[in-house]
C-alpha cells in the first residue's frame, strides 16, 4: 500500500514492518526485509528502484526498521551513533531481531548522526532531533518548511514507544517528549500506524512515561503496536 502526502510517499508492507517513507532520493526506515518482492513492486509503481535511492535514514536500530537496508545497494546508511553498532555488529539482542525471528548481517554505517544535522533528501531538508528513550539512538526528523515530523517509534497517534528494551531509558524518553513540545508541526509520520495531526501529537506528548510503561506491563496496551 502506498499513500502520498505532498512529496512524501508512505509504504506499508505488513503489520511487522515499520512504515517506509520515500522522499526524493531518500528512504526513512526500510522495514524487516521480509518483503523484498512487494517492496520492489511498490517502488516500481512509484517509478523508482532500489538502486535510485541515495540514502537510507534509520530512525533507530530495531530490526523492523533496519532489516531491509541491504536492498538499497547504492544508498548510504545513516543512523545515530548510539545505535550504529547494532548495524555494524549485527546485534541480535539490541536490534530485537529474535522477536521477529529475523537475521542480521554486519553492515557498514556511512554516517553516524549526533543530532542537529540537516539532511538533504532530494525533496526536503530534514533536521535531526536526537530523541533517546525507545532506544538510546532514536531520532526524529523534522521538515520545518512543511511542518512534517517523522517520529520513528518515539511517538504514535495514541501512544509513545515502549521503554523496556535493553537499550531503552524511561528518563531520557521524558526529556525527548519535552524536546518535541516546542516544534511547529502540521503532520506526524510515525514508525507504525497512520499519520496524525498536531492536536493528537499534543495529547501524546503529555504522556507520563512510567505510568504508560506500567500499563504495558499490565496488558492494557497492545505491545505489538509500541
Amino acid at each position: 500500500m502506498i499513500k502520498r502526502f505532498g512529496n512524501v510517499a508512505m509504504i506499508k508492507l505488513s503489520d511487522l514492518d515499520s512504515n517506509i517513507y520515500v522522499i526524493g532520493d531518500s528512504v526513512i526506515d526500510s522495514g524487516t526485509g521480509f518483503n523484498f518482492i512487494r517492496l520492489r513492486s511498490l517502488l516500481k509503481v512509484m517509478k523508482k528502484d532500489f538502486k535510485d535511492m541515495k540514502q537510507v535514514i534509520n530512525t533507530h536500530g530495531h530490526f523492523d526498521h533496519i532489516g531491509g537496508n541491504g536492498f538499497f545497494e547504492n544508498a548510504k546508511i545513516i543512523i545515530h551513533r548510539n545505535d550504529a553498532p547494532i548495524i555494524e555488529k549485527a546485534d541480535i539482542e539490541l536490534s530485537a531481531a529474535d522477536f521477529f525471528d529475523g537475521r542480521l548481517h554486519p553492515k557498514n554505517v556511512d554516517t553516524k548522526m549526533e543530532g542537529g544535522e540537516k539532511l538533504d533528501t532530494g525533496g526536503s531538508e530534514l533536521e535531526v532531533i536526537h530523541t533517546p528513550g525507545h532506544t538510546l539512538g532514536s531520532v526524529c526528523l523534522y521538515d520545518r518548511k512543511n511542518g512534517f515530523l517523522f517520529s520513528g517509534d518515539t511517538v504514535f497517534e495514541n501512544a509513545i514507544g515502549r521503554v523496556d528494551f535493553p537499550n531503552s531509558d524511561p528518563a531520557l524518553m521524558e526529556q525527548s517528549l519535552r524536546k518535541l513540545q516546542g516544534l511547529k508541526v502540521k503532520m506526524v509520520f510515525p514508525g507504525h500506524g497512520s499519520p496524525f495531526d498536531a492536536k493528537a501529537l499534543g495529547r501524546v506528548l503529555k504522556t507520563n512515561v512510567r505510568q504508560f510503561q506500567s500499563r504495558i506491563e499490565e496488558g492494557e496496551v497492545d505491545e505489538d503496536y509500541v
